[in-house]
């Protein structure tokens, strides 16, 4: 095998729990030795994260390790979020991690909670990002083996193809609308009506008569102007926006500014619709990838959507172990993902909140990299 995952957690973070994740990566794989390793840790090794990377790259015999703390990481196996755990992909014969080169192949990133300006438009993007309590100022990311001083790493999958899926987890509620009137973070009209006004119109009738309760289901999406909304979800080209609070005055405040002239729609979170989007999201990148054979994938969730969000289970991972049976995965539960936009338009890579970004990863055949 050129890839191999395991996923491996005890009571306690100790450097052990990640030797044992590599030995049994390896040993899947039929490897003695790997050239490349993505290594992801639970919040709890934070503070002795460099221990942990050292302890991995000796197992792993390899100094090309990357990686970064989540609040959860998972496998085909299983996932874990409430304890110490270490989730690891060893790479060899033919495919390894290495610095970025020049060219259009997509790079595998993680920071902290932050996304870098300079990424929006530097090369074609995927991966995660997390921001949360573990006892830092900032998370905690490696590269080479070494605890990353800007919080951030950037690898290339060398010997590979990637293809990358988005799941917005996004269900919309109307057409997208012209943003007339807002008041610093505060959204007061568009569509010729006033923001509370407009969003209950399109709620199902069930959430109309206590909206204010319900805005931890629904978001703000805002979209170009000129595309299709549907496909602008499917695409990753949009921007969610979380509704924090109805006002008296029938405004919402939402998480940013949103200026006269821009489109928005409105949109629901909810278990069924979130899992047909994921569906139909991997029959895109299957249908991408007929002449490819993946040997592995990575899976960028965000902490709100896995088991949190499905009551327990993780629906959408186990959507791509039913689509892609026996495919070694490796996957994080993050409070960001990162995914590019199509070539179609003006490349871009961008963060999402409560999203699923896909990679499938192949041997290199041609120099194609598509994005569904």
């Amino acid at each position: 095998m050129t890839a191999a995952t395991a996923l491996v957690s005890g009571n306690d973070p100790l450097p052990q729990i990640a030797e044992d994740a590599i030995r049994q990566a390896l040993a899947k794989a039929g490897l003695t030795h790997a050239n490349g390793v993505l290594l992801f840790l639970t919040p709890e090794f934070a503070r002795h994260a460099q221990h942990t990377i050292t302890a991995a790259a000796r197992a792993a015999q390899c100094t090309q390790v990357a990686g970064g703390i989540a609040a959860g990481v998972f496998t085909e196996s299983g996932w874990v979020v409430d304890r110490p755990a270490a989730a690891v992909m060893v790479f060899g014969r033919g495919l390894s991690l290495g610095h970025p080169q020049a060219g259009d192949a997509p790079l595998l990133s993680y920071a902290s909670g932050n996304f870098p300006p300079e990424w929006s438009t530097s090369g074609t993007r995927f991966g995660g990002s997390f921001a949360g309590s573990v006892g830092y100022a900032e998370t905690v990311i490696w590269q080479q083996s070494r605890l990353a001083e800007k919080q951030r790493c950037s690898v290339q999958l060398l010997g590979a193809d990637v293809d990358i899926g988005v799941s917005s987890g996004l269900r919309l509620l109307g057409e997208p609308l012209p943003v007339e009137r807002s008041n610093g973070y505060d959204l007061e009209r568009l569509g010729g009506q006033a923001a509370l006004r407009s969003l209950n119109r399109v709620l199902p009738l069930e959430l109309r008569q206590n909206t204010a309760h319900q805005l931890h289901q629904l978001s703000a999406v805002l979209i170009d102007s000129d595309d299709q909304a549907e496909n602008a979800l499917a695409e990753g080209r949009y921007r969610p926006l979380a509704i924090i609070a109805a006002n008296a005055d029938k405004s919402l405040t939402l998480t940013e500014h949103v200026a006269p002239g821009q489109h928005l729609a409105w949109a629901i979170r909810q278990t069924l619709s979130a899992e047909a989007d994921m569906r139909q999201m991997l029959d895109r990148l299957a249908a991408n990838t007929l002449t490819n054979d993946p040997v592995g994938a990575l899976m960028f969730s965000c902490i709100g959507r896995g088991p949190f969000f499905y009551g327990g289970e993780d629906r959408d991972l186990n959507l791509l172990c039913e689509r892609f049976p026996a495919l070694p995965v490796l996957g994080t539960y993050a409070t960001g993902q990162i995914a590019p936009t199509p070539r179609a338009v003006q490349p871009c890579n961008r963060q999402l909140q409560n999203a699923v970004v896909t990679a499938l990863i192949s041997r290199q055949k041609a120099h194609v990299q598509s994005i569904t």
